[in-house]
């Protein structure tokens, strides 16, 4: 089950029952949570329940119980059976499987339904919460079984799937440029499929493996590096003394002679003049741009005016095709009316 639940019963964790009806508590846990690691309030309600039972007798958490001396019992009562062991003031602690325990809950709704039931407090306890990102290790789980088990994804290679990358890539630009939020998060997480795929196969490699681990761990790392002004002491008041610290630390840590260095040539022409721009603009040079004959070179200056006004070329010149793209629909629009002409 997961762990957004919140207790039902007035009964506090681990204290005693308010009535002799008796306690239920039904004790959830997140599979992406390690087996063991539960919240206070929950070893409190297992260490003081008169019976702990659990239905499912591959549960995670039962080999860890059973070394903190909390003794389980493999059985699925059903509810009356349960409120019937509560009476007198006794509680017991269901442990949930992942699947929920519906039979259960259900038939302990239809006896206090019916007003003929003394009923035990009921609660529901979460034992374990999902942190932010928990879902990832869904994403990885998943993708571990895929590649061992799909004819397609288990042979696939970084080679086949590097056109696949830069396709999802540009789906997110679209979707940004075009503020759609719905295919922003999907388009992210088509992103997101490309890099646990291509770790996914980086394990599989006799040479030099790596992990989803790894690349997260590294990262991390040039995160935390990169940013001494919020896990270290340096100061940055403004965002342009972030990225001069940003720039300088990258150029150490890569051993670069020169500005240029690491800008990929093959990404789009007026995208790689502006980063080039930005480059020298950066380190304080001015360089003399190049002259010759044809557009190319009207285009670099374009581009290295608009990058000194702060205007992403690219970003620009897709917004300006995409009006041309309207343009072309209303003249095709307009040539299918009756009675008119293109011109």
């Amino acid at each position: 089950m997961n762990d957004s639940a919140e207790p039902v019963g007035a009964t506090a964790p681990g204290a005693g029952p308010a009535d002799p009806a008796g306690r239920i508590v039904l004790l959830t846990t997140s599979h992406r949570v390690a087996p063991g690691l539960l919240s206070w309030p929950a070893w409190q309600a297992l260490r003081g329940a008169d019976r702990v039972l659990c239905a499912d007798p591959g549960h995670p958490q039962l080999p860890y119980l059973r070394e903190a001396g909390v003794e389980v019992e493999h059985a699925a009562p059903s509810a009356r059976e349960l409120v019937a062991h509560c009476a007198g003031g006794r509680t017991a602690v269901v442990l949930t499987s992942a699947a929920g325990e519906s039979a259960l809950t259900d038939g302990l709704a239809r006896l206090a339904g019916s007003g003929r039931e003394t009923m035990p407090a009921l609660e529901l306890l979460p034992g374990s919460y999902d942190l932010p990102g928990a879902r990832l290790l869904d994403l990885v789980q998943v993708m571990d079984r895929i590649r061992r088990a799909c004819p397609w994804s288990g042979i696939r290679t970084h080679e086949d799937l590097a056109k696949y990358a830069l396709e999802e890539t540009y789906e997110l630009l679209e979707a940004i440029e075009t503020g759609d939020r719905e295919a922003l998060r999907e388009e992210l997480g088509d992103v997101l499929l490309q890099v646990v795929f291509h770790a996914r196969i980086a394990q599989d490699d006799a040479d030099e493996p790596f992990s989803v681990d790894d690349v997260a761990g590294g990262i991390v790392d040039k995160l935390i590096h990169r940013h001494p002004h919020v896990f270290g002491e340096e100061p940055a008041e403004t965002p342009e003394d972030v990225k001069a610290h940003w720039m300088r630390t990258k150029a150490a840590e890569k051993g670069r002679t020169s500005v240029t260095e690491g800008v990929p040539l093959g990404q789009p022409a007026l995208a790689l003049a502006a980063k080039l721009a930005s480059r020298a603009r950066a380190e304080g040079l001015s360089p003399r741009l190049p002259s010759g004959d044809g557009i190319g070179y009207e285009l670099l200056a374009l581009a290295v005016r608009a990058e000194a006004a702060g205007v992403d070329p690219e970003t620009a010149l897709r917004a300006a095709t995409r009006t041309y793209r309207d343009a072309i629909h209303a003249a095709e629009a307009a040539r299918r009316e009756p009675g008119t002409h293109s011109a």
